[in-house]
């Protein structure tokens, strides 16, 4: 059976919210989500007399605010991207120094000084490591002289294998492998950190040769630029970016005396937010498109939003774009692009505890109210004290806390500010002051419930939920609490007709320090009252408040008002 259901005798009410506006006119907007307030044509008496004509305003609005293109925008100033680290700034560490490679591989050409080894058996017998000369050939008795420059592994088999056939061309067989390659030594030059010139091995990586280097300078080496000359001719161009998205580099095989070359860094734009690292991004030309930096930049998930600020050629300029607008978006050199999850959630997640069937937590639409969900969830007939649900949130939360935190600022600020006329006068205060520093670091440590009263007289407020609200369906009690200044705090039975005083006598009575003229009242439904001439109910919590120790009664006074905000947002009576 649902909440609703049980509640025969309750009914739910949905408060509405009067707004009251003290202005002189307003017009209201066609648009359905607002409300515009225009002031009427009005002239101040001085200006009356003396019958100045008055400034014509333009009220041509500047911007379509709904848009939602113009702002927010951040107050700090525009982010320079020379402060950022530039993208790509952790692949030098020195992981592809690590090992020099042996420059075998199918792809290799042979070059002279390399060694191939070359075996035939059958009809025709013979094994031998064989040099290439300065010519690029290798010489195989019985068939002369064979250039092999600039062949990779399978066609230098297949020519050495085509030789020995042509004059063995019957029972023979025929095995080739390259040996050995020469090593090279190639410069590396440029924007890195320590140029020079490396040796390695004609298939080693560019990566290999930048990093003997110490890398690219970050603060004015290109990661986007990086050329390989050979005999003052360009034979390789590199796009680390390419390595660092796709894992693609361009494999140029290095010869003795290569030079590779760290361009300059190129125009920059910065991009921060809702990325998983904030970087600054080179550019080729001097500008991209929005699509293209959303490949490169690693956007986290829920990114909704783009803010775009820079400067144009008519002033700075600064737009707010939804991220699918913001892939036609130019962006140009030394803007800043900020990617924010700045969409609203069209669900909100609340949970649900006490007496009740059903999972613990829900899924609602932005929208919806306190009595939607309670007519969807079934509860124990009988056993459900649904005449007392409560509701926390969050900001209801951080309004107690904010309010608790404000009064005991005020109380420090009052009290340990006063200055003493006499000896006996300060000694006064220097006991009120400890009291007074002791009480706040206890009451600075409890934590306030956010506790919503939305029952009352049998009646449940129709409220509008939000994200976080917790709500607590109790379960009919049949105890008593009883806290507080007592001498034993217990639970008791309850027992019709006995009073709030029977009850604190059962617990042993008042202590030395309980104020027996304020004692709270705490419903099940989170509600605080003065227990005295008030009905007690099942569920109920009887807390007795402490009495201020201090004859001064401002301070006493004081303190009490405290106390009993502390007990209405935490349930606890501090003890003084």
């Amino acid at each position: 059976m649902s909440v609703q259901r049980v509640m025969k005798r309750l009914s739910l009410t949905r408060p509405v919210a009067v707004l009251s506006l003290a202005l002189l006119g307003s017009v209201a907007s066609s648009a359905s989500w607002a409300q515009s307030i225009s002031l009427p044509n009005t002239i101040l008496p001085a200006e009356q007399a003396s019958q100045q004509p008055v400034e014509q305003v333009n009220d041509t609005p500047r911007a379509d605010w709904r848009s939602g293109t113009y702002g927010p925008v951040a107050n700090q100033p525009q982010l320079n991207p020379d402060v950022l680290p530039p993208f790509g700034a952790n692949l030098f560490t020195g992981g592809f120094r690590g090992a020099m490679g042996d420059g075998l591989n199918a792809d290799y050409q042979v070059k002279p000084g390399d060694q191939i080894t070359v075996r035939a058996w059958g009809a025709f017998e013979f094994d031998r490591v064989l040099p290439v000369d300065a010519q690029g050939n290798i010489f195989i008795p019985g068939s002369g002289p064979l250039n092999v420059e600039g062949q990779n592994s399978q066609q230098v088999d297949s020519r050495v294998r085509g030789a020995i056939t042509s004059v063995y061309p019957e029972n023979v067989q025929v095995y080739t492998n390259v040996q050995g390659v020469q090593p090279v030594a190639v410069f590396v030059t440029g924007y890195v950190q320590n140029p020079g010139r490396f040796a390695g091995t004609p298939n080693d990586s560019v990566l290999y040769f930048l990093d003997q280097a110490g890398g690219i300078d970050q603060d004015l080496g290109s990661y986007r630029q990086i050329r390989v000359m050979r005999n003052n001719q360009t034979v390789a161009t590199v796009d680390l970016y390419d390595f660092l998205i796709n894992g693609s580099i361009a494999r140029p095989q290095f010869q003795d005396g290569d030079t590779i070359v760290v361009e300059e860094r190129g125009p920059a734009i910065a991009v921060v937010g809702d990325v998983h690292r904030e970087h600054r991004y080179e550019l080729i030309g001097n500008q991209l498109s929005g699509a293209e930096l959303v490949e490169l930049a690693r956007l986290r998930s829920g990114v909704s939003h783009v803010l775009l600020r820079g400067s144009r050629s008519d002033g700075p300029m600064a737009q707010y774009f939804p991220l699918n607008e913001f892939y036609t978006q130019t962006i140009r050199s030394g803007d800043e692009v900020a990617f924010s999850a700045d969409q609203r959630s069209e669900t909100i997640v609340v949970e649900v505890e006490g007496s009740y069937y059903g999972p613990s937590r829900f899924a609602l639409p932005r929208n919806a109210r306190l009595s939607e969900l309670l007519d969807a969830i079934p509860v124990p007939e009988n056993m459900t004290a649904v005449e007392s649900i409560s509701l926390q949130r969050e900001s209801v939360r951080q309004q107690q806390q904010q309010s608790l935190d404000d009064s005991l600022r005020r109380l420090e600020t009052t009290y340990l500010s006063a200055e003493s006329s006499t000896n006996e006068e300060a000694q006064i205060r220097a006991q009120e002051a400890e009291l007074i520093q002791n009480f706040v670091q206890r009451a600075r440590e409890l934590e306030p419930s956010g506790r919503l009263v939305v029952a009352y007289n049998d009646r449940i407020s129709d409220i509008r939920l939000q994200d976080g609200d917790v709500i607590t369906i109790p379960e009919i009690s049949d105890s008593i609490l009883i806290s507080g200044e007592v001498l034993v705090p217990q639970a008791a039975v309850y027992r019709p007709g006995m009073s709030v005083i029977d009850y604190v006598e059962s617990a042993g009575g008042f202590t030395q320090r309980a104020d027996d003229d304020h004692i709270l009242l705490v419903r099940q439904n989170g509600a605080v009252e003065n227990a005295r001439n008030t009905p007690l109910r099942p569920g109920d919590e009887i807390l007795v408040m402490p009495a201020a120790p201090t004859h001064n009664l401002q301070l006493a006074a004081t303190l009490t008002q405290i106390l009993y905000q502390v007990a209405v947002a935490t349930r606890v009576a501090v003890d003084l």
